[in-house]
């Protein structure tokens, strides 16, 4: 898999990153939700780079220029309900872009500390010979990219597929990068050294689903 990690050059990223982080600035909710978009637009306008472009010829009022533009069948695929502020950000910058949505959580079964993968809705368009981006913003252990892709499996093959991610740990990038095939490409905009006992990211932020809409109750 090939692994695009932004933090390892500085720009303006660092300073969404760190505002997400804060426990003071991310206690605002609008102000987070904009900045994991802020973050997505960067992501994608660096992931762009690596896509496929033709030439094509457009009219000006003084005459014609050519110019690259895209030409990928994009469908942008963003894992509920944290993935949605996310997903806002790239579809600024793929505003062409077929949409699919899927719901994927942990489920803890008696012991608080292990839990499984639980997908139930799922809304996606044909994936076949398409460009998957496929967007979490916490890339925590990887369980729930993987189980997101295995449900997308029916839809067809995508040509290519690009994960997306805010924050990742590294044990979450190892697992995907050994259960993705190789021509995968994993867009992240930092990675965290580790996890804790309940596969939280550390230091990480926190619960960006919970950050971004409220708590929710547990059943």
């Amino acid at each position: 898999m090939k692994i695009f990690n932004l933090a390892e050059d500085n720009s303006i990223l660092n300073s969404f990153i760190s505002e997400i982080r804060d426990v003071k600035i991310q206690k605002d909710s609008m102000r987070f939700r904009r900045n994991i978009e802020r973050i997505g637009e960067i992501l994608g306008y660096e992931m762009s780079k690596s896509l496929q472009y033709n030439t094509t010829t457009i009219e000006t009022p003084l005459g014609n220029c050519k110019m690259n533009l895209l030409n990928n069948d994009i469908v942008l695929c963003s894992i509920l309900r944290a993935g949605v502020p996310l997903h806002n950000g790239l579809l600024n910058y793929f505003d062409d872009a077929e949409n699919a949505f899927i719901s994927a959580y942990r489920h803890h079964k008696k012991d608080p500390d292990s839990f499984e993968i639980i997908v139930e809705y799922l809304a996606c368009p044909s994936l076949e010979n398409k460009t998957l981006i496929l967007a979490d913003p916490m890339l925590a252990t990887g369980q729930s990219m993987l189980a997101t892709f295995e449900a997308l499996k029916p839809f067809g093959k995508p040509k290519n597929v690009h994960l997306v991610s805010v924050i990742g740990a590294q044990e979450g990038v190892d697992f995907i990068n050994e259960n993705f095939s190789e021509d995968t490409h994993l867009w992240i905009g930092t990675i965290d050294p580790e996890l804790s006992d309940k596969g939280y990211i550390v230091p990480g932020l926190g619960d960006a689903g919970d950050l971004a809409f409220g708590k929710k109750v547990q059943h």
